[in-house]
């Protein structure tokens, strides 16, 4: 694949997260194991440097790596909306089943609702990571 197709296929896979440019996104849950090829494409795309987890600026969407045995969920969601703007959208991205660290969907769709968030859709992020894209219900928060 030439650099111009790669750099494509990169930016579309930050596209179908749905981001834009200008928009400003910080991210959580940062390891070794996360896709850097994404991180550089959400970049990219947006035209700004993800923010990290110290961040106090209002951000567009959240970037959540989450990994099985990181902790609480629910806790971790709750921080995550702390500088979400209204309208804004938490990407948690969970490694594929049979990958070290898997979270079962249906552990996602039970504590969401209690964050005050619902699953609206699930992609193949990337090679490694599954994206939930969780949202706030219409006319709340």
């Amino acid at each position: 694949m030439g650099a111009t197709a790669e750099s494509a296929a990169e930016k579309s896979l930050a596209s179908r997260l749905g981001l834009r440019p200008g928009q400003l996104v910080q991210e959580f849950g940062y390891d070794d194991d996360v896709d850097h090829d994404l991180r550089a494409a959400i970049e990219d795309l947006t035209g700004t440097e993800i923010a990290d987890e110290e961040s106090v600026d209002v951000v567009d969407a959240v970037l959540f790596w989450w990994r099985d045995g990181d902790g609480d969920l629910f806790d971790a969601l709750v921080d995550a909306l702390t500088n979400l703007a209204e309208g804004g959208v938490v990407w948690l991205l969970t490694p594929k089943s049979g990958r070290p660290g898997h979270v079962e969907s249906s552990d996602i769709e039970d504590v969401a609702p209690t964050a005050g968030l619902h699953a609206t859709s699930t992609i193949s992020a990337c090679q490694d990571w599954t994206g939930t894209r969780l949202a706030s219900p219409r006319g709340r928060r």
